[in-house]
């Protein structure tokens, strides 16, 4: 079994919303993404979706986006991004997604002798306008972090793998409460998204502290679901 992971999918079965408008790179993007995942992604592999996966306003109104991605291979953990407005409570959430689909949430996933955490995250301290609203968001979510990676302490995991929709620092890197959190836990893989219009450079991929840092979000990916270690 191996773990991959993809963002920001912003489907649009509902909405008809496509993502054009941010260059030629996104036209088909969806069909782009189906074709790499069924090259590649076996079904018991398993895949994170760090969030924005739909430009749905409602969760009825998200199922055909949620049900096209559960007729892909593999088992999909998926964690709210800032534009999943559709996604409610966890358990409405829960209730809706087909089989071996998870929704990440206050609550952490383990597969084999790997522990699967996160939390969607936030701007972080120091970014470009924040603010004392961004900085009640930002402690909630560092909360919300701890209380995922909790079910992990004193047992011995292989790999501990946290997801974030946000990047975990700003935008200088500077360290933040969430990287403080990753090297107190003993994290080994952070996988995150949100961001977009970056060809591939070295800094957003990276490794620190013994900690790997991964960008997944889909078009910074070519469309194509990164591997992330074995399970």
């Amino acid at each position: 079994m191996r773990l991959y992971a993809i963002g920001d999918l912003h489907l649009s079965g509902s909405e008809n919303k496509t993502m054009d408008k941010f260059g030629k790179k996104w036209h088909n993007h969806w069909q782009l993404i189906k074709e790499n995942w069924l090259s590649d992604i076996e079904k018991d592999d398993y895949v994170l979706i760090p969030g924005d996966i739909s430009w749905a306003l409602k969760l009825e109104d998200a199922l055909d986006d949620l049900n096209d991605i559960a007729s892909l291979p593999g088992k999909k953990i998926l964690l709210r991004g800032n534009h999943d407005y559709w996604w409610s409570s966890y358990r409405k959430v829960q209730n809706a997604l087909k089989k071996d689909m998870f929704a990440l949430q206050n609550n952490s996933f383990i597969v084999e002798n790997t522990a699967i955490c996160g939390t969607r995250g936030w701007l972080c301290p120091n970014e470009k306008n924040f603010s004392e609203d961004d900085k009640k968001i930002y402690e909630r979510e560092l909360l919300r972090l701890k209380l995922s990676l909790d079910s992990t302490k004193n047992k011995n995991y292989k790999n501990i793998v946290v997801m974030l929709h946000f990047p975990p620092f700003n935008d200088s890197f500077e360290e933040s409460g969430f990287t403080q959190i990753f090297r107190q836990y003993n994290v080994d893989k952070v996988v995150y998204a949100h961001l977009h219009g970056f060809r591939q450079e070295a800094k957003y991929t990276f490794k620190e502290d013994g900690i790997t840092y991964d960008l997944v979000s889909c078009d910074f990916l070519d469309f194509k679901p990164k591997f992330i270690c074995y399970l």
